[in-house]
């Protein structure tokens, strides 16, 4: 078995039997989508977009962005901490073999996710109805999930201990949510939040799952916003980079 599988295997044991972790992995963002796309059942939004068109890709979004962020954050943190990162500095196995399969979790928990997510959606009782262009979103999800891992890595970086990591974590996730239009029309906001939430990786996130799953502006719409999504992976994996420690002590 090759060092990345193992490290794979390992990394993907130790997620699932943290149970609580999972189910509330899965669980929070269907929450979400029961309250809201009960509540507001057939409304419309954004010029005539159903609303569970609107709310179930922005919930999803923010639900895979979510659980990278904390997941990778959390996993390097406790790594450092724990001092494992010094041990693998002394194996033949690089660094990014080590991360790549931290990452290969990450993306496989945020496609399970989606299809999860997606399944609920198309129940009756919610009504989403998938556009032609659904497929789309498969490059908007790897990208999306790419972005998530990289700010999981600037955050676990920087914290030392799980509640640090934590208060990071909600400071940069929570004010997001309300401002990409996860769970409020960005249309509805003031000219100058609008163009402030263009400098956030979950707008362009939101924006991708929505355009591909409604069917809203082509494929030039979640073209675009899978560029963005590259931009601020590769921003914040140079960030990382250089916020990265070996260990607490250094």
């Amino acid at each position: 078995m090759s060092a990345y599988a193992a490290m794979t295997r390992a990394t993907y044991l130790a997620y699932v039997r943290d149970r609580t972790s999972v189910f509330f992995t899965f669980a929070f963002p269907l929450l979400f989508l029961v309250v809201f796309g009960l509540l507001f059942r057939g409304q419309t939004v954004n010029g005539g977009l159903a609303y569970i068109n609107y709310i179930a890709p922005g919930v999803l979004a923010w639900g895979i962005g979510n659980a990278a962020l904390f997941g990778v954050a959390f996993t390097l943190m406790h790594w450092r901490r724990d001092d494992l990162l010094r041990l693998v500095w002394r194996t033949p196995t690089p660094l990014p073999t080590v991360l790549a399969s931290r990452y290969a979790v990450a993306l496989g928990t945020g496609l399970v996710q989606a299809v999860l997510f997606t399944a609920v959606a198309l129940l009756p009782v919610f009504g989403l109805h998938l556009a032609a262009s659904w497929p789309a979103a498969l490059p908007v999800l790897l990208l999306g999930v790419t972005a998530f891992v990289a700010v999981g890595l600037v955050v676990g970086g920087l914290a030392n201990t799980p509640e640090a990591v934590a208060a990071i974590a909600n400071c940069v996730m929570v004010p997001m949510a309300f401002l990409s239009g996860a769970f409020y029309p960005v249309d509805l906001m003031p000219g100058w939040l609008q163009a402030f939430s263009r400098v956030l990786p979950l707008r362009w996130f939101v924006d991708g799952v929505t355009d591909a799953l409604a069917g809203r502006g082509g494929l030039l719409g979640p073209a675009t916003d899978c560029l963005a999504l590259a931009v601020f992976a590769g921003l914040f994996a140079l960030l990382a980079a250089r916020t990265f420690r070996w260990s607490n002590r250094t």
